[in-house]
Formats: C-alpha cells, sequence, structure tokens
C-alpha cells in the first residue's frame, strides 16, 4: 500500500503507433515552477513530439520522472520520488509500472469504503440513530483481542471474520485473473451474470452494467474527470485510514470523537499532544 501511496499513475513512455517512441527518451531540462515540458526524440525520421506540462499542477516532478508520467492518466502529478514507477526498472515481483497503477486505484476505493465504514456508526449512534450498543467503535467490532469484543453480530466474532476471510479471497482471485487476463471473467461461468463482468479491457475500470450501472463519464473527457476526483479521494481515504488508526492507538477514541474533542478544546486536543500519550493512558 505504500508503495501505491506513494506513487502516481505511469505510462511506459509517450505512444504512437508510427513513428516508435524509444523507452530512455531526452527531456528539455526546462522546469518551471509548477510545470515542465517535455520533448520526446523519435526513433524514426528524427521527428520530435512534445508533451507541454507547463500548465500542469506538479508535485516534486523532476527530469526523469517527466520522461515517463507524461499527464495522460488521471492523477498524474508527476509525483515519483523513489522512481519506482520508471519502465526501465522491469518487473520486480508485483512492483511493476501497470500493477502499481492498478493496486493504488483499488486501495484507494478500499480506502473509501473502510473510511466510511468506521466512521459511520459512530456519527449515527452519537445522533441517536441508530442504538448505542450498535455504534461500535471501528476498531473494537473485529476479533483481535483485546481491543475486539463485538458480539452483536448473527454469529460469533470468529465465524463471522472466517466467512469474510472466505468470501474475500473468492472476489481477490477472480479480480486478480480479471488483471492477468482482462475480459476473462466473462468467459467463466459466473451464476449466468458472465454478460455484466467481461470488464471493459481496463481491469481498474471494469464499467458494464454492474461496475457502472449509472452510465456515467459518457464522454472521454467527463470519464477522465471522474477517474481523476475518484484516485484523488482514494489517496485522501488512504491517509485518513492511516490518521484513523493512528488516533485509536494514541487516544483510544474513534474519529468522530476525536474531531468533537478536537472542536472543544483545539490546543488540548490535537497531533502534538496527542503524541504525549498512547492508547489515551500516559
Amino acid at each position: 500500500m505504500a508503495a501505491a501511496l506513494l506513487s502516481s499513475p505511469v505510462v511506459a513512455g509517450v505512444q504512437a503507433a508510427k513513428p516508435k517512441f524509444v523507452t530512455t527518451p531526452k527531456v528539455n531540462p526546462t522546469v518551471h515552477g509548477l510545470g515542465a515540458s517535455l520533448r520526446v526524440k523519435a526513433e524514426e525520421g528524427g521527428k520530435v513530439a512534445t508533451v507541454d506540462r507547463s500548465k500542469d499542477t506538479l508535485f516534486f516532478a523532476d527530469e526523469n520522472s517527466l520522461t515517463y508520467l507524461d499527464g495522460t492518466l488521471p492523477g498524474d502529478y508527476g509525483f515519483d520520488p523513489f522512481g519506482l514507477l520508471e519502465p526501465g526498472n522491469g518487473d520486480v515481483g508485483f512492483i511493476n509500472p501497470s500493477w502499481l497503477r492498478y493496486s493504488e486505484v483499488i486501495h484507494g476505493r478500499f480506502a473509501m469504503l473502510g473510511a466510511a465504514g468506521c466512521i459511520t456508526p459512530e456519527i449515527l449512534s452519537s445522533l441517536g440513530v441508530i442504538p448505542e450498543s450498535t455504534g461500535i467503535v471501528w476498531y473494537r467490532n473485529g476479533v483481535i483481542p483485546p481491543a475486539g469484543s463485538s458480539d452483536v453480530y448473527w454469529c460469533d466474532p470468529y465465524t463471522l471474520f472466517f466467512v469474510e476471510v472466505v468470501a474475500m479471497q473468492f472476489a481477490e482471485l477472480r479480480r486478480l485473473q480479471d488483471y492477468r487476463k482482462p475480459g476473462s471473467m466473462g468467459k467463466q461461468y459466473f451464476l449466468g451474470m458472465e454478460g455484466v463482468l467481461g470488464g471493459s479491457g481496463d481491469p481498474s475500470y471494469p464499467g458494464g452494467a454492474f461496475f457502472n450501472m449509472f452510465n456515467l463519464g459518457k464522454t472521454e473527457e467527463s470519464m477522465k474527470v471522474m477517474k481523476t476526483r475518484e484516485i484523488k479521494n482514494g489517496r485522501l481515504a488512504m491517509m485518513a485510514m492511516f490518521g484513523f488508526g493512528s488516533q485509536a492507538i494514541l487516544t483510544g477514541k474513534g474519529p468522530y470523537q476525536n474531531l468533537l474533542d478536537h472542536l472543544a478544546d483545539p490546543f488540548n486536543n490535537n497531533i502534538l499532544t496527542n503524541w504525549t500519550s498512547v492508547y489515551g493512558q500516559l
């Protein structure tokens, strides 16, 4: 996850049908403020294609990162300080540009669901919308002792955890298969739903009647805007989940209660003062 969080999407070189571009392009070292111009020398004919990023917002971009982060993918700000996405690195296990781009999108989606799931019961319980007994602080509704102490589900926490592991394993293996062979889920029998699981050819954005049931992003431009919004919110959610976990360790409270405490007394309840205690005990 850390690799996915730190890295932005990548395109392995500037793509073109004719002529093909070299894998190690030359870059015009013109970097001004938040923008930069990228010049790539073509392999044939000596033609030069230019990707102008002078109007793009870039974060800690350098000459090297701008040779493969060309702004064509959503959420690309030229940020790759460790060079993890450089095409010349090749495949090192799961560390390759395609997988890192894909994993960032998936982790972002899980984080958005997780962040909403962590804070919503706490808010609804405090407002009296749901019973207080079900408004359990997120880290107490699991099975890890001594924090996990939930007994309000249809079964004991250990049975529920086992069912979740089996269900998630099944879903994740199908997702991995679709990543390796895009469209394969539309060919494998699955309770007659194969037609809506065929995907779009891009595992990160399968689309279709099931994954885009409201037919959002009807044009290429509007779809790119939505993809950019998604990856931005996904990155924010990953940071939020990290914050939720840190706050739980330091304060022993949920994120909503932490927010209320900070608003009530911001000088004594903040990130600096929280470091003086662990689980609110010291």
